[in-house]
């Protein structure tokens, strides 16, 4: 069977149905670190599948990247052989078929496992199908059996590592993480934030009626929109090019508390892919300077193909790492945004492999790096002028905790008030909880440099 530099079936760049195309991506994730989205993204465009095709394909990816753990429990009760030691190919088979079983009803039972042995006859050696075959019809066996246990044991039963489910049952209590978890397993909902520089929102809404789309009004942003149904978003893309970018409803606020003036001079030190960048530029109406910058070239290139997309013409890329001081740029901007670099628990449920990914360990490593890239932020802001500080996680460290060591250490700083999006009462911190307030996690705090 020949295969590409990744260890890759030729035979499965070609994707005849949903269930080929999501092991054709759940692969990629597993096998070369891909992120989920970008998997099947990739794999639908080549795929040439019909819808219902591509959104099983999708379902199957999602569903069985999120309840990987579980799925992992199930596997090494049903084989002798180490889960790790599994062929990839057979691996992902499995998972798939495991995931049809006890996560999707209306599949019934045998299609999941004689389609998932097709699968290993196609894509795998000799023999393996009986292997794949032997597993599922065990399963089957035992099934009741199996739930009995995922469901009396609570990080299997919400589909989240021990260790992160332990540490939000002491932060918030069983009912609350439960729900964060929950939250995370629910399919993500698209949100658009209209481009102000090309039209408003209620003319975007309406040219969204006449394309047949249903969507509402964001309650966090004055541009943003939550679509409840949408033909495609490539055909949106080609409709309407100039007039949107796909953004959570969390990220479209740090641009708004920043609060950019007309021909400001703006810095945006961790900008990539652009989505608080083009919102900085659209809110200064194409005024000014908005300086974007990233420590990789690729991405500086993405946040200048969207400025584009978007007909923003006041956005300049500069390869910079936050953590480095540019001596230049010393008090030369009236404002900056930190996004800084985070753990990402506020936003699980976009990425739906990270939960397998992080480790407690490496959440240890975010502090010291958001504290070397703020302090570094703080010198390019003019006397008098606002920094705002976002990260997308619920952890006090890399937030709250963070923000008090920095106005320990730099009195010449101090958090200033802002609208909160929904109350419109002043708050000097916004810190969004999923289980609470219905959008991902977020933080952020507006903060002033004495003139």
């Amino acid at each position: 069977m020949r295969k590409d530099r990744h260890g890759m079936p030729d035979s499965l760049k070609r994707p005849v149905n949903g269930r080929e195309a999501a092991l054709q991506a759940l692969l990629q994730i597993w096998q070369e670190g891909a992120y989920t989205a970008i998997a099947l993204n990739r794999t639908l465009r080549r795929g040439g599948l019909e819808e219902p095709d591509r959104r099983f394909a999708t379902e199957l990816v999602n569903g069985a990247v999120k309840a990987k753990g579980t799925l992992d429990f199930v596997l090494g009760r049903m084989t002798d052989r180490p889960v790790r030691k599994l062929e990839p190919v057979i691996y992902c088979i499995l998972h798939l078929g495991l995931y049809q079983i006890f996560y999707m009803d209306r599949i019934p039972d045998s299609a999941a496992c004689n389609e998932s042995v097709n699968l290993a006859k196609k894509f795998s050696h000799k023999g393996t199908d009986k292997f794949v075959n032997g597993v599922l019809r065990g399963t089957l066996r035992q099934k009741e059996l199996l739930w009995e246990k995922i469901r009396n044991d609570m990080p299997l039963r919400v589909c989240h590592p021990r260790w992160l489910v332990e540490r939000w049952r002491i932060q918030f209590g069983d009912e609350e993480a439960t729900a964060l978890c929950s939250w995370d397993n629910e399919p993500a909902r698209l949100s658009l934030r209209v481009n102000s520089c090309m039209t408003t929102r209620d003319a975007f809404l309406q040219d969204l009626r006449e394309m047949g789309c249903e969507a509402e009004v964001s309650l966090w942003c004055p541009d943003g929109i939550v679509m409840t149904r949408l033909p495609g978003l490539q055909m949106l893309l080609e409709t309407f090019p100039h007039s949107f970018y796909v953004q959570d409803e969390s990220s479209m606020l740090p641009a708004m508390a920043l609060a950019p003036q007309l021909g400001e001079r703006v810095l945006d030190l961790c900008a990539a892919p652009g989505g608080k960048t083009t919102h900085i530029a659209a809110l200064m109406e194409n005024t000014g300077r908005v300086t974007a910058c990233d420590i990789y070239p690729h991405k500086l290139k993405l946040i200048a193909e969207n400025a584009a997309r978007l007909k923003l013409e006041n956005i300049k890329t500069e390869l910079q790492d936050g953590c480095v001081f540019r001596e230049e740029w010393e008090a030369a901007f009236d404002r900056v945004l930190v996004d800084a670099p985070c753990s990402g628990l506020g936003v699980l449920r976009r990425r739906a492999e990270a939960r397998w990914t992080k480790t407690e360990t490496g959440l240890r490593e975010f502090p010291a790096l958001q504290q070397k890239i703020l302090d570094n932020a703080s010198r390019y802001v003019k006397p008098g002028g606002v920094l705002v500080y976002s990260t997308c996680t619920i952890e006090d460290r890399e937030n709250r905790i963070l923000i008090e060591t920095f106005l320990q250490n730099h009195r010449e700083w101090k958090q200033t008030g802002f609208a909160h999006p929904r109350t419109k009462k002043t708050v000097k911190e916004l810190q969004l909880y999923p289980q609470r307030d219905g959008v991902d996690g977020f933080y952020l705090t507006v903060l002033q440099k004495d003139k």
